[in-house]
């Protein structure tokens, strides 16, 4: 009997492939040959799953973003709005290998979709989407010094872009990162424990 292919995984492992490689070399040096020799599979089955560089590239990052809300959720059942806002921002910082080969990714991503129209409106929603949970969170503590939600939502994913750059660069400490996103949150939510 023939086995049953998982298209998943088999993705998945395509896009890791992709990751390995735009953290390595940036995506600029990155095609679907090179992803097939990192991952071990034909050209032939790269582009069976994917059409284009877009295509993976696309998926990576939504990946990207699933991989990012799995660790936040399954580090918190219910919490505090602070909690969840702290959890989720702390898995988009460089703070371990992971996270850093992921932000090369997004970052890599970024400066592609900067030049290439077709493919920002999937990074535009995915950034819509994360200001507006930050938004809600931030909107379910009620006012703290007079802040708009949205627009601290914006800070607050500005915040996190520029500390993941310094991470990134190596001109910041992980442990300084951390202290920098916690006073903002202080401000934002309050002295609020937990």
């Amino acid at each position: 009997m023939p086995r049953k292919v998982d298209h998943r995984e088999r993705q998945e492992l395509l896009a890791d492939a992709l990751m390995r490689l735009a953290a390595a070399r940036g995506l600029q040096e990155v095609s679907l040959r090179h992803v097939a020799t990192e991952a071990g599979v034909s050209t032939g089955m790269v582009q069976h799953y994917f059409r284009t560089k877009d295509e993976m590239m696309t998926f990576a990052l939504g990946m990207v973003m699933d991989r990012i809300r799995e660790r936040s959720q399954a580090e918190l059942a219910p919490a505090s709005p602070r909690k969840l806002v702290r959890s989720l921002l702390l898995q988009i910082l460089p703070l371990d290998e992971t996270r850093r080969m992921e932000s090369h990714v997004v970052l890599a991503f970024l400066a592609y979709a900067a030049v290439k129209p077709s493919i920002a409106s999937g990074v535009r929603e995915a950034a819509a989407q994360m200001r507006a949970f930050l938004a809600d969170q931030l909107r379910a503590v009620g006012p703290v010094n007079g802040m708009d939600p949205e627009r601290a939502a914006a800070g607050l994913l500005a915040l996190v872009d520029g500390l993941g750059l310094q991470l990134l660069s190596r001109q910041y400490a992980e442990q300084d990162a951390v202290v920098a996103l916690d006073a903002q949150l202080d401000l934002l939510f309050g002295m609020q424990v937990g």
